[in-house]
């Protein structure tokens, strides 16, 4: 399983997109809203996939619930986490109980189309950031720790591994890191209290199987952008977190990545700070320099991690509706609409 996680454009694979999927160092791929069409349509596109690569491979979504879920059409259409408190009337345990099955909703849904896992869920804690706002469980981060939790529990409890991200909060910036380079100037005792506190109480409790680090530099910290620090991907989240899970860059072509250069700049200097898997997506022609040009290996400690990801169930879409955690989950959450 290589390093590179790429996307493709259409509903379906042209020849190009199954000649890049099969290169060595391609171990993965990103599906977006672009890739969908229907239930019938996406599970077709994700066999067509896997018998391309006809290998192990990781395929991927963003489908977090709220504005950002991918796929909607004959897709359960989950809560945004920042809503699960409202909805349940401020009631601490019923919102962790809602948050549980929003967790196991999506889980089931996204696996049954064929797809390994979802980066979900958002570990940031809600601040001045509009690309996060609703995103985030809360803007306390103890109320985001639990019920981030038990949407964590809700995933494995149907056999999908959970991705926390941004690395170490992206709440508390406002700037968008898909269009700017945010820089945040506080210190790192003032990160530790504050937006590190979730990612810190979830990896300790084992439940964090993947984090996605946030495009930010934090100046007085370290000059280098989160996903290219070697200090905050190795000193600080290796070894003094204890983190053994896989390590996703966000996508290199966002804004917040051009502070090291171009994509193949990017993506070295990702897997050398530590990165698992580099995602390469919306820039075919710098996907395909990566993969040409790029000083970039397969790691076989990362191939370890990334197989711990792939999704043990090879349930049907249309077996969902006979489930009984699917029945569950959906009659609770249609309670809190």
């Amino acid at each position: 399983m290589g390093p590179i996680m790429l996307d493709v454009h259409g509903t379906s694979l042209t020849q190009e997109d199954k000649e890049l999927l099969q290169h060595p160092l391609v171990g993965g791929l990103i599906l977006f809203t672009r890739n969908f069409e229907s239930v019938q349509q996406l599970t077709e596109l994700n066999n067509q996939i896997r018998r391309a690569v006809n290998r192990e491979f990781l395929i991927a979504v963003d489908h977090e619930g709220g504005r950002v879920q991918r796929f909607r059409d004959g897709f359960s259409l989950i809560p945004a986490m920042g809503s699960l408190l409202t909805r349940t009337n401020q009631n601490i345990e019923a919102a962790i109980e809602l948050a549980t099955h929003c967790g196991s909703l999506m889980a089931l849904e996204v696996q049954a189309s064929g797809i390994d896992i979802s980066f979900a869920p958002v570990l940031d804690v809600n601040g001045i950031s509009e690309v996060i706002g609703d995103r985030s469980f809360d803007s306390d981060p103890l109320i985001v720790t639990k019920l981030a939790s038990a949407f964590i529990s809700g995933m494995h409890n149907v056999g999908m591994k959970a991705t926390g991200k941004h690395f170490p909060g992206h709440g508390s910036v406002r700037a968008d890191s898909h269009i700017d380079l945010p820089i945040d100037p506080r210190s790192i005792k003032s990160i530790e209290q504050f937006d590190l506190l979730p990612f810190k109480h979830l990896i300790q409790a084992g439940k964090v199987d993947a984090l996605m680090p946030a495009h930010i530099i934090f100046p007085e910290i370290d000059k280098e952008s989160v996903g290219f620090s070697r200090y905050w991907l190795q000193t600080v989240l290796r070894e003094s977190l204890g983190f053994d899970g896989v390590i996703f860059s966000d996508d290199l072509s966002m804004e917040g990545a051009s502070c090291v250069g171009g994509y193949v700049e990017r993506a070295e200097a990702a897997q050398q700070a530590g990165c698992d898997m580099l995602l390469l997506c919306n820039n075919r022609e710098g996907c395909i320099d990566v993969i040409d040009n790029a000083n970039i290996a397969i790691n076989e400690q990362s191939n370890q991690r990334i197989r711990r990801l792939l999704k043990p169930t090879s349930l049907s879409f249309d077996a969902l509706a006979n489930n009984a955690k699917w029945q569950a989950a959906t009659n609770l959450i249609n309670q809190y609409r």
